[in-house]
């Protein structure tokens, strides 16, 4: 049976607190498993680097773990490997986030090897080449994925130049090549500090005796010089179609992405806009989207729509994989569905079908701490408030046929679309 309503994380079970220098701690008790599972944040992204050096704040999250004042790489992953836990770093536009997992009786080592990497990476010149190298492979291989490509030049010409998305988090091939560890130090002293970080703590815990490791580890930790979290102007929604087209030789294969700006995960109309997009390109096999597309006509390989929904407007947007001959007959029957989603109200089947598979699968989520760290960490960022999945059924159960075509028609116009095509060059 599903775990009752009361028993969600909520503000009577989670523990949260402030330390002096902004880090925030949240520790729910969760002793049906021995595991802990720790997840969070700090305020660095792409957002505070400058174009030229597109890329420097994912490596330098990526090279947090290569090395610290009192564990080199080595000894990073023999601390880990021995207990059986795992501890991982990353950076994207807007924060750079980090996991980890270990029995309840390692929480100590686990925080030990975030704070050392957090707060005083020695960013050893031999692991940063090899992480460069690493980097480097994967963007030479991404240059001829025809999926990768649509999306990028989908962002591109989305967001324009100068606005974070713009430019990929992960950087160039051009800008991660000139980048050097002075680059790699300068920023992390600049950017990295305690203000507004988030920390995590689920599982086989108690929390007072969690929140206190935390605060031995953190709480001295400070940074006069650093920056504001950016919070950029969403980008004016265009006013026509405009299509972008990459031609990759050698492929058999075209990839699709096309839409518009869509909600921020703050917006008041997100959640009725998740489930307009659901109709339109997830549930069931894939929507409206995937049955019209890929099962009736047999156009695509897959073909789904997708709301990503961030601390600023992310894309609504929809996904297909096609025949190079397909393409154009594709991007009109999905522009179809755009069409009708934006002016018809779903039926009333269609509404209820969502409602509970939306409201069901909340429980699958808690099932185990990973899921639990998740979500205690977005009603965090997002400020939902610790009693906001107390609430969840009520807010998804309140939506109407209306409010879901209103918010469709709030983000998404058939006539106004940004279209990218990566593929072959004859098609």
């Amino acid at each position: 049976m599903s775990a009752p309503i009361e028993s969600f994380p909520n503000s009577r079970n989670i523990v949260r607190e402030v330390l002096p220098n902004g880090v925030v701690v949240l520790v729910y008790e969760n002793f049906t498993a021995q595991s802990v599972v720790l997840t969070g944040s700090v305020t660095v992204g792409s957002s505070l680097e400058l174009a030229a050096q597109c890329g420097l704040a994912a490596m330098t999250a990526d090279a947090l773990t290569r090395g610290s004042a009192s564990y080199d790489f080595a000894a990073i992953s023999e601390a880990l490997e021995s207990v059986g836990a795992d501890l991982d770093v990353n950076g994207s536009t807007f924060t750079s986030s980090f996991s980890g997992k270990a029995l309840g009786e390692d929480l100590p080592l686990l925080l030990d090897i975030l704070s050392d990497v957090l707060r005083h990476p020695t960013f050893p010149e031999n692991e940063v080449e090899r992480l460069r190298g690493e980097i480097l492979t994967g963007l030479n291989y991404r240059q001829q994925d025809t999926r990768y490509r649509a999306a990028r030049a989908f962002y591109e010409t989305l967001y324009p130049e100068g606005l974070p998305y713009h430019l990929s988090a992960r950087g160039t091939l051009e800008t991660v090549a000139r980048l050097s560890v002075d680059d790699l130090r300068a920023f992390h002293a600049r950017c990295y500090g305690p203000r507004e970080m988030i920390l995590v703590i689920t599982g086989a815990v108690k929390a007072d005796e969690a929140i206190q490791a935390v605060r031995r580890r953190f709480q001295d930790w400070s940074n006069p010089d650093q920056p504001p979290r950016v919070r950029p102007q969403n980008p004016t929604p265009t006013q026509m179609t405009r299509r972008v087209q990459i031609a990759i030789p050698g492929k058999t294969q075209s990839d699709i992405m096309l839409g518009a700006v869509g909600p921020s995960r703050l917006d008041a109309d997100y959640h009725a806009a998740q489930l307009a997009n659901s109709v339109l390109g997830q549930f069931g096999m894939m929507g409206r989207i995937g049955g019209k597309v890929r099962e009736e006509l047999g156009l695509a390989y897959y073909a789904y729509s997708q709301i990503e929904g961030g601390v600023t407007a992310l894309p609504w947007n929809v996904s297909a994989g096609v025949d190079p001959e397909n393409v154009d007959l594709a991007i009109e029957k999905i522009a179809d569905e755009i069409r009708r989603i934006t002016r018809d109200l779903v039926s009333a089947d269609e509404l209820a079908d969502n409602k509970s598979f939306f409201i069901g699968r909340l429980p699958l989520q808690m099932e185990a701490n990973e899921g639990i760290a998740s979500m205690i960490r977005n009603i965090e960022t997002f400020d939902l408030g610790l009693d906001y999945l107390l609430g969840y059924r009520d807010i998804i159960g309140a939506l109407t046929r209306e409010d879901l075509l209103k918010a469709a028609q709030h983000y998404l116009n058939p006539e106004s679309l940004v279209v990218a095509v990566a593929g072959p060059p004859d098609a």
